[in-house]
């Protein structure tokens, strides 16, 4: 599909940051809100919408991208006495430069409930809990004021949409941890004890929340739920790829002209998001690179400006769409700085609980900040690649993983960068990086 046709299916205020109004009960309704979960009570069977989720080729928003519908399929068929079914939305969003659930979380809250309500019917749970990052206060306040206008409205509570079916949502404050992102670590919290990851199996879907059936997704992934119901299968199928269906959000930051939140087709490629959508690099100057998923993929270069930034096509040049974060560096920016950035933040967050993430990012930190300085050595940058080595494939979650993926990729491309740090005895972008501007 042109991008130049594409209609925004789910935001309004889509190319901002942040916006200091929330959608209204009768806005939302106005425009079909709820049309789709009252479709659904009244008109399907919970293996129905599973069918219909399967079809349309929705996949997990958060980042591993696997189909939404196979993954609801986990749950037991039926619940069991003792042990209810849970859906627990996951919006602890706190990917470096990743801001693409927050205009849902604050702005478009009754777009999230919906999708929440077709989703528990779906699985046949009675109550739902949003994971909110701590930080997002306004998130917060203005769900808990959505679900207080659903419930006055009969919308959720004890006869949803005048159906019998019952559900509560309840809204989770996170407490700042980025680990808590990770699912099992999500419900470690949510059970008021540390975001440790858990050991798999047993898996949430057989044993989660309270040890009970437990799916867990990312908020666009529910959201983007009521589009299938309300325009159809082969409406959402459109906008999206074979193996991917719908349109999805992408937050673009660093050195761009117009940065924020767009929306857009799956069939998009990167260059069209930096240079149509962003405005392109700021003070036209070249792109260098940029993290196409967050900080926990590996880096793209400029060879890749043409992939088409869907699940599937990134690997083909070394990366993932990961949280569709795409933050982008010009020519002025020092890959070594980037990485002592990103390593500054995973050594901060490892839960300390594997010895390989907890003392594998120290020492990578350390030795990114004597490269820095200009103090390092060669033969630190080949520790730095060896530490890496080590670190992967030998923590519990993924995060170990995720750590290393900025160095990896910035010395597998641009090498001969960090050996000028070492042999000028300092960093040789000193005198052309703006070094406020891109924190």
């Amino acid at each position: 599909m042109p991008i130049a046709d594409y209609t925004p299916k789910m935001l309004v205020g889509y190319e901002t940051l942040v916006s200091d109004f929330r959608e209204s009960l009768d806005s939302y309704r106005n425009r079909g809100g709820y049309e789709a979960f009252d479709k659904v009570l009244r008109k399907l069977k919970p293996e129905d919408v599973q069918a219909e989720v399967k079809s349309a080729n929705l996949r997990g928003r958060g980042g591993a991208g696997f189909p939404a519908g196979v993954k609801w399929g986990f749950l037991p068929k039926e619940p069991q006495p003792g042990a209810p079914h849970y859906l627990t939305v996951n919006a602890d969003e706190s990917e470096p430069g990743t801001f693409n659930n927050r205009p849902i979380l604050e702005q478009y809250c009754h777009t999230l409930l919906e999708g929440i309500g077709i989703t528990c019917f779906a699985i046949q749970s009675h109550h739902a809990f949003i994971f909110v990052r701590g930080e997002y206060f306004d998130a917060q306040k203005n769900l808990n004021a959505a679900i207080r206008e659903a419930e006055e409205a009969g919308i959720l509570g004890d006869k949803c949409m005048g159906h019998d079916y019952k559900l509560k949502v309840t809204v989770h404050s996170g407490a700042g941890a980025y680990i808590c992102g990770e699912e099992t670590s999500l419900l470690e919290a949510l059970e008021g004890r540390r975001g440790y990851p858990r050991l798999r199996p047993p898996f949430p879907a057989i044993k989660g929340l309270y040890q009970c059936p437990t799916l867990i997704n990312n908020v666009e992934t529910i959201a983007w739920v009521p589009m299938i119901f309300r325009d159809g299968v082969d409406e959402f199928k459109k906008y999206g790829t074979e193996k991917s269906g719908g349109p999805t959000i992408y937050s673009i930051s660093g050195h761009v002209k117009k940065p924020g939140n767009y929306e857009a087709p799956q069939t998009v490629t990167l260059r069209d998001l930096i240079y149509h959508y962003a405005g392109g690099i700021r003070n036209d100057n070249k792109f260098k690179m940029c993290f196409p998923g967050g900080t926990s993929v590996p880096l793209f270069f400029e060879d890749a400006l043409d992939v088409m930034m869907d699940f599937d096509s990134p690997p083909s040049k070394g990366s993932f769409l990961g949280s569709k974060a795409i933050q982008v560096m010009d020519e002025t920016v020092c890959p070594v700085w980037v990485c002592l950035n990103t390593m500054h933040f995973y050594r901060h967050e490892s839960c300390g609980q594997c010895t390989p993430c907890r003392e594998g990012s120290s020492w990578m930190y350390k030795i990114l900040t004597r490269l820095e300085r200009g103090t390092g050595t060669m033969e630190d940058i080949d520790m730095l690649e060896e530490i890496c080595d080590k670190i992967s494939g030998r923590s519990i979650c993924a995060l170990g993983d995720f750590s290393t993926a900025a160095p990896r990729s910035a010395i597998k491309r641009l090498r001969h960068e960090f050996e000028e740090h070492v042999k000028q005895g300092c960093c040789p972008f000193k005198d052309k990086m703006d070094w406020h501007e891109f924190k």
